[in-house]
């Protein structure tokens, strides 16, 4: 059985223990909560700006140019034209944003919006090039705001739901045969 303590499960074992922390396993109880809520949240503007560039890639293809023309010279499968990697880059923020807004893997889907994020911000807040101060402003503001974007993007693709990762858990399993195969 759990006990409701301010509103918020707690596990019998906690409180046996005298603790009233509000810690279910090692993990914040309201962890799963937090979760639904966010990644929806954070993939909101993924999905809505990446069906936008989707359907009106023209709007983007003068930003995009000096990002798109290198990347285009070495990747053979993307021509010349801005449209068609704009499209790409759209798609994927659509159905990676999709998948992490829905929980199916999360973290894959975040890494992939992080990915598509990178040009993006390359391409569409390139302060540095901007001659006037008010326009440099607010271009430094969206670079900045993407960037923290992109921090919120990496923290989710590491965030293994309070299961341990495939790392630990490739050690752990070495670690055990090792210690079966010496007894």
């Amino acid at each position: 059985t759990r006990f409701v303590l301010d509103r918020w499960l707690v596990h019998p074992a906690i409180m046996q223990r005298g603790t009233l922390q509000g810690r279910f396993d090692g993990q914040w109880a309201c962890m799963p909560v937090l979760r639904a809520f966010a990644r929806p949240m954070l993939a909101s503007v993924f999905i809505l700006q990446g069906y936008d560039t989707f359907r009106r890639p023209e709007k983007y293809a003068g930003a995009a140019e000096p990002v798109v023309r290198p990347v285009a010279d070495r990747v053979s499968f993307l021509s010349g034209k801005p449209e068609q990697a704009i499209r790409i880059n759209g798609a994927v923020q659509v159905v990676a944003g999709s998948l992490l807004a829905l929980g199916r893997w999360p973290r894959l889907s975040a890494l992939d919006i992080a990915a598509t994020l990178v040009p993006t911000t390359l391409a569409g807040h390139r302060f540095w090039e901007e001659d006037e101060e008010s326009s440099r402003a607010q271009q430094r503001m969206h670079f900045l705001k993407n960037l923290s974007m992109l921090g919120g993007l990496l923290i989710a693709s590491a965030d293994t739901a309070g299961q341990p990762s495939l790392a630990w858990r490739t050690r752990h399993t070495a670690r055990t045969a090792r210690r079966e195969a010496s007894q």
